[in-house]
């Protein structure tokens, strides 16, 4: 349910969207839980909220606090029985990325996550062609497996040297 048109949302269901726009990854503050795609859904029955999140990854540090935002928010926004679910299955790809998200991700200098083959050639270690995002040159390099955070790797741009982190395909 995390690309529904809204003109079939109801409005409290626009509203409670509106506000988990507004709640930030902790570990990238340009982007939200709603452009990561890892909200996977809001189901509304009165004043009963519940709100559908995956985690990045299977013990992602950010995952509890996460959470506790997305409930704090709805609870400003007076939803003060809101709750999370945590779905787990089928596991968060950064497929579902939204382009905004990317092109969040490219302006804060963080690469989003390229394009492969597929998964299976992605989980077989075959390395994506990654894109300066700050020049857009693809003479990249990786300089380690491991960036600022363990959802990023490190690269540097032959082109106009600077490093930046790449997030990786899950």
């Amino acid at each position: 349910m995390t690309t529904v048109d809204a003109r079939s949302k109801s409005r409290e269901e626009q509203a409670v969207w509106a506000a988990l726009a507004h709640v930030m990854d902790p570990e990238i503050p340009v982007v939200s839980v709603v452009d990561l795609g890892i909200v996977r859904g809001v189901s509304i029955n009165g004043d009963d909220v519940e709100v559908a999140v995956s985690p990045t990854y299977t013990g992602c540090p950010a995952t509890q606090l996460i959470e506790m935002e997305i409930l704090e928010a709805l609870q400003r926004n007076g939803y003060p029985k809101a709750r999370v679910k945590r779905v787990l299955s089928p596991a968060w790809t950064t497929e579902w990325i939204s382009e905004q998200g990317r092109d969040k991700l490219r302006a804060y200098g963080i690469a989003p996550p390229a394009a492969v083959k597929g998964r299976v050639s992605a989980l077989l270690g075959e390395e994506a062609e990654v894109a300066c995002p700050r020049c857009g040159s693809r003479n990249t390099r990786k300089v380690s497996e491991f960036g600022s955070t363990p959802c990023k790797a490190h690269y540097a741009c032959a082109n106009c040297l600077e490093p930046f982190d790449y997030f990786k395909c899950l």
